[in-house]
């Protein structure tokens, strides 16, 4: 999880509740001068500080999101409804930009998705094509899981590889020098 500079130990036990409930999308933190120069932002944007984040309204209710920010310590605000963000910072006290539009009801309570036991699917009861369809959608998600495990075993390899490439490569030649000799051995002998 990424972790907001709220001012203080306090501020991020205050946000931490408010941010576990749904993911917090932060659409911008720090920018270069390059890249605050590229996308328009103010010559002294708090975002050339590292002060400053722009957060996607998309999971979170606005009114509620900036309550929060305003607990734990974030003084400078930056509406853009249209854009689905608000613009946070550290920065002196002040706000522009129109205000979200006050949703007729609050978000609803998220529920996990329940995990289909395949052996009491419908689909796989009714076999045929949906049956082998559905089985192949579950294997395509155990070999993406198996591949992710994978791949942060082997990463701390790959400085490693062309090493082991030629480990491979010596073992190999030892293998076929080891086969020729056993081949003339026998032809020596008569044994073909």
């Amino acid at each position: 999880m990424a972790t907001i500079r709220t001012g203080g130990l306090l501020g991020e036990i205050k946000l931490r509740p408010f941010v576990h409930a749904r993911p917090l999308i932060v659409r911008s933190a720090y920018r270069s001068p390059e890249h605050n120069r590229a996308v328009g932002g103010a010559t002294r944007s708090k975002h050339l500080d590292g002060a400053a984040f722009d957060i996607a309204m998309t999971t979170h209710d606005p009114v509620a999101f900036e309550v929060v920010a305003r607990e734990v310590g974030f003084l400078g605000f930056g509406f853009y409804p249209r854009s689905g963000f608000i613009h946070v910072d550290h920065g002196p006290a002040r706000q522009w930009g129109e205000r979200f539009p006050v949703r007729a009801t609050a978000f609803a309570e998220e529920t996990p998705p329940a995990r289909e036991v395949l052996a009491d699917s419908r689909t796989m009861k009714g076999g045929g094509a949906a049956g082998v369809a559905t089985l192949g959608a579950a294997g395509v998600e155990v070999a993406q899981q198996v591949l992710a495990e994978t791949q942060t075993a082997i990463l701390p390899l790959v400085p490693y590889l062309d090493t082991l490439r030629w480990v491979f490569i010596a073992v190999t030649l030892g293998g076929i020098a080891v086969t020729i000799y056993a081949r003339l051995d026998d032809w020596k002998r008569g044994r073909r």
